[in-house]
């Protein structure tokens, strides 16, 4: 979709709009790589970004920066460990082959980041949908059913929660849903051992920064047959995409599952891709420790143009009786769609050169990558797909 976008662009110019990037571009259609990170990377000595990383598990300095970094705030003072991965899709990836056997099941959301299911196809793994929505709130009795049917049939629970932000639909679970959902995993403990992980790619592009990493608390009520390993992302964090960094953080309530772990996901990392980017690590800590603030003012400045191009879009598809998935941050939103219709949708948008990326059940519209003159102008209304009638 990105490609043909690409080249209707390249013949009817700006009239086209182009909803398909997953990356944060700026109003001008430019893909936003932040000063505060990369002036810095720019001038870094040879010798760094050439040498390996101190370690398989990544630098020292690196783990303990985005510990602190992801937790700040929190008080959280469970067990934990650092492991550096390539984005928060190594972590994830690690996190599926580290803890499930071959042959078992991964729970994933129905509505999602599709290369959830390709990493459990890869390493001969199942993937088993959990019902994302139960109208505009989680839907907790699905999830509940899900790990109960799973329990009876291997010998670990491995369940995916792409909080906040979600991809793509752009839900955030509220903290009385984390506290629900923290007590339906430790009740599916008390057959089998669970671990939940926590894909945190988006949590700093969330409108409140302050209190987005609050619902963290609720780790600490997670009972001894629990863990908990969220996906930490640079790619997004730092808009460094291709840099590939970022780390699988490991909480428990016991120091010996959590080091047994460490050790399992650096094996792991010693076998598929050695280490990380040097670089990588030792400009994220330069920027954490030493140019924070900058760092910090350049990165609220692009959330509150995520929130300008979301506050257009939902109040234009309110006007017009647009259905989505219930949206509260983040880069995406999804326009409900059944599967059936989906096509003939995605069809109409491009005879108005309009391109999106279909997902299940909808259209995935990316707010990160729209100027806003053109979010205002994504409304057509009721036009006829193949005989069929659709309010987009």
């Amino acid at each position: 979709m990105a490609a043909a976008a690409k080249k209707d662009k390249a013949e009817n110019g700006d009239q086209v709009i182009d909803a398909t990037i997953g990356s944060l571009y700026d109003e001008e259609g430019r893909f936003v790589a932040l000063h505060s990170v990369f002036d810095h990377y720019d001038a870094l000595d040879h010798q760094i970004k050439g040498a390996y990383a101190a370690s398989f598990s990544g630098n020292a300095n690196f783990r303990k920066d985005v510990y602190e970094w992801i937790t700040r705030g929190t008080g959280l003072q469970l067990p934990h460990s650092v492991i550096a991965t390539p984005g928060g899709s190594g972590a994830v990836s690690a996190a599926f082959d580290s803890f499930l056997d071959e042959g078992d099941t991964v729970l994933i959301p129905d509505i999602g980041w599709t290369s959830y299911q390709l990493m459990a196809e890869h390493f001969n793994r199942h993937f088993r949908f959990y019902p994302m929505f139960d109208g505009d709130h989680f839907h907790l009795d699905g999830i509940k059913q899900c790990l109960k049917e799973i329990a009876e049939t291997q010998e670990r629970i491995v369940l995916v929660i792409n909080d906040p932000c979600h991809n793509p639909t752009g839900y955030s679970l509220s903290i009385p849903e984390w506290q629900e959902l923290i007590r339906l995993v430790n009740e599916a403990a008390e057959k089998k051992p669970a671990i939940l992980i926590n894909d945190i790619a988006y949590l700093d592009y969330a409108f409140d920064q302050e209190h987005c990493r609050d619902y963290m608390k609720t780790f600490e009520q997670i009972s001894e047959n629990v863990m908990i390993v969220t996906a930490f992302s640079c790619s997004k964090a730092m808009t460094a995409y291709g840099l590939r960094c970022g780390a699988a953080v490991v909480f428990a309530r016991k120091e010996d599952d959590v080091r047994e772990a460490s050790v399992v996901i650096d094996k792991f990392a010693r076998g598929i891709w050695s280490n990380i980017p040097n670089a990588a690590m030792e400009n994220f800590c330069w920027v954490i420790e030493e140019n924070r603030e900058a760092y910090l003012a350049e990165k609220q400045a692009c959330i509150d143009l995520l929130k300008a191009r979301s506050d257009v879009f939902l109040q234009e598809a309110k006007e017009c009786g647009l259905k989505l998935y219930p949206y509260r941050e983040g880069f995406f939103a999804t326009v409900i769609c059944p599967k059936e219709r989906i096509d003939a949708v995605h069809k109409a948008l491009m005879e108005q050169h309009v391109y999106t990326v279909c997902v299940a059940e909808g259209i995935r519209v990316a707010l990160c990558s729209l100027p806003l003159r053109k979010t205002n102008s994504l409304r057509v209304v009721n036009r006829k797909c193949t005989n069929e009638e659709c309010t987009l």
